[in-house]
């Protein structure tokens, strides 16, 4: 088949979260597969053009409202470790600044512009390649429109027959933006009413998307069903129960070469499920990294998130001060968001000196090693679509602590006392008496029963994350689409 991926985020050119590492992986699985995928995305600022970076001749000509054109530079590479060819658009009126979303005053201005001009710019560049996708595969909000455009833009010409997938990341992001678009778009004013776009009094993209889009998937089991209900629909869980019939969870993969303790580059020490030594001596490596008291004996609890109330570590930061109190046991936190969120942890760390580390922000290599030298990933999560961040956890022998939400609950078998298996350990209200009760249970599971513990984390380093089982679901959901569009 030939597919066309449409995204705001690619890793490892420009990440914001884990679409762009989604984004980033499952084009070169399907190209293993033996499908033809192509990826546009536009060239942000932050992007790094190196020498595998060609400019097209011609420009780009993307056609808008009112008979406006633009002109922009198209830039060719492929995906690290692949042949799938990934265009970027250039367009510095809106790509050029170095944020994707979000500048250092909040939301992007003129997100609605940009993101409708990247829609369109897909489309065109089809007629600019000479190349008709069979399914145009758009991501999450900012390329909601692409389906709305498709079907009141291109009746008519080539692209009339393209079935289109859109994959849902994170439903709370919707894309809320003034009526404007509409006419900048060349959308016709009939799609501003409830039935289509309007929501709110406001133009949503994603709503459009999902009203017209021929298949709609997200990325877990759980989450497909979560969004269906008011708690985690955000106000689109009506459209979303009308479309169920269309709609396929499938749980996202992880890159299994680049996420690899036996040979990851950021690691001090490498190992593996059946070759633990060198975790022992990341554990001791990021005790000095970050100040901590070097102990071997002591579980060390780690959280690597964005600062935000859907990640429930307002929760966490509540409950430390207890946790610690009752067992030996170290914490490390790496992650932005929320002032008052990042204060409250700062203040943890000046309480416990040389037991709780913290790192505003990010760091690739502590990031990593972090990763490697825990035994415990906190991820108390409101909700979670799918979450890449347990997955890694996993892989490099941290059992996750997770909070049965989306896809946390999808990739995490919770530890049974009786039979001694599982991968992690679960609860199910963000109390902060569930939580903390989680917390202990697993210094316990640590420090008392470590037969048990080495059981859990082996079978945790084996699981198969990779994208194999996903792309062959997507893989199922194209030849269905494509059968829909033949009837």
């Amino acid at each position: 088949m030939r597919i066309l991926m449409s995204a705001p985020e690619l890793a490892p050119f420009v990440k914001v979260g884990g679409l762009a590492d989604v984004v980033g992986g499952l084009p070169k699985t399907l190209e293993a597969m033996g499908h033809e995928v192509r990826v546009v995305c536009p060239l942000y600022g932050c992007v790094t053009r190196d020498a595998s970076f060609t400019r097209h001749e011609k420009p780009l000509r993307v056609y808008l409202g009112g008979g406006v054109v633009y002109e922009a530079p198209i830039w060719e590479t492929v995906l690290p470790g692949s042949q799938v060819a990934v265009y970027f658009i250039e367009y510095d009126a809106y790509f050029g600044r170095q944020e994707v979303y979000d500048g250092a005053w909040g939301s992007h201005e003129d997100n609605d512009l940009r993101y409708a001009f990247l829609c369109r710019a897909t489309i065109d560049l089809c007629y600019h390649l000479d190349w008709i996708p069979e399914i145009i595969h758009a991501h999450d909000w900012p390329t909601a429109l692409i389906p709305v455009m498709l079907k009141t833009q291109e009746g008519g010409r080539p692209l009339e027959k393209t079935a289109t997938v859109l994959t849902v990341h994170n439903l709370q992001h919707q894309g809320m933006h003034h009526e404007r678009v509409l006419e900048f778009a060349g959308l016709p004013r009939w799609l501003f009413v409830q039935e289509y776009l309007e929501a709110m009094g406001a133009v949503n993209f994603l709503k459009g998307g999902l009203k017209m889009a021929d298949r709609i998937t997200t990325v877990s089991h759980t989450y497909a069903k979560e969004i269906q209900a008011p708690e985690y629909g955000f106000g689109l869980d009506d459209v979303l129960r009308a479309r169920a019939a269309d709609l396929t969870g499938i749980v996202n993969g992880i890159d299994l070469v680049t996420c690899n303790p036996e040979a990851d580059p950021l690691l001090p020490f490498h190992f593996s499920a059946h070759d633990l030594s060198g975790k022992l001596r990341c554990k001791q490596a990021l005790q000095e990294a970050f100040d901590l008291q070097v102990n071997l004996e002591v579980p060390i609890f780690s959280a690597i998130a964005r600062l935000f109330w859907q990640k429930g570590l307002d929760v966490f930061v509540d409950v430390a001060d207890s946790f610690l109190d009752k067992v030996p046991a170290q914490i490390v936190l790496i992650g932005s968001g929320e002032p008052e969120l990042e204060e409250q942890f700062r203040q943890l760390a000046l309480r416990h000196k040389g037991r709780v580390a913290v790192l505003i922000g990010y760091k690739p290599q502590l990031v990593h090693i972090t990763q490697a030298g825990s035994n415990f990933f906190v991820m108390p999560s409101r909700f979670e679509p799918c979450g890449l961040t347990q997955l890694y956890a996993m892989r490099y022998g941290s059992l996750p602590i997770v909070r049965e939400t989306g896809g946390l609950v999808d990739t995490v078998q919770s530890y049974n006392p009786k039979t001694q298996t599982g991968t992690g350990l679960h609860f199910r209200d963000l109390t902060h008496d569930s939580l903390l009760h989680t917390l202990l249970w697993a210094a316990s599971l640590y420090l008392e029963h470590p037969k048990a513990y080495a059981k859990l984390q082996h079978a945790a380093m084996i699981q198969d994350f990779s994208w194999k089982v996903p792309a062959k679901a997507y893989e199922e959901v194209y030849k269905e689409v494509l059968g829909l569009r033949g009837r």
